[in-house]
């Protein structure tokens, strides 16, 4: 079943290649949406897909090169629009 899902990153995730980690694992699971810095310092993303592939995108950025950057994660799990065709890196 798809899903939509908010997640805000933060700690020290700006400036460190997180959008791009973000974006890399987003293609290559599939998932349609964005990922943007905030001004306030955190990463926000926005992703739509099954359930299961968001479980493991968000995993694989917890667990992988951005782990020791990453202080705190908030997550909002909604229905989804379907309004993406890919994923990209969105810039303010």
């Amino acid at each position: 079943m798809k899903k939509r899902l908010s997640v805000f990153w933060s700690g020290r995730v700006q400036g460190v290649g997180f959008r791009y980690t973000a974006e890399s694992s987003a293609l290559q699971l599939g998932v349609t949406g964005w990922v943007r810095n905030l001004p306030d310092g955190r990463v926000e993303a926005v992703v739509e897909g099954p359930e299961k592939t968001l479980k493991t995108l968000l995993d694989q950025i917890a667990s992988g090169a951005m782990k020791k950057y990453i202080r705190g994660v908030e997550t909002r799990w909604e229905k989804p629009t379907g309004e993406f065709d890919d994923f990209q890196i969105r810039f303010f």
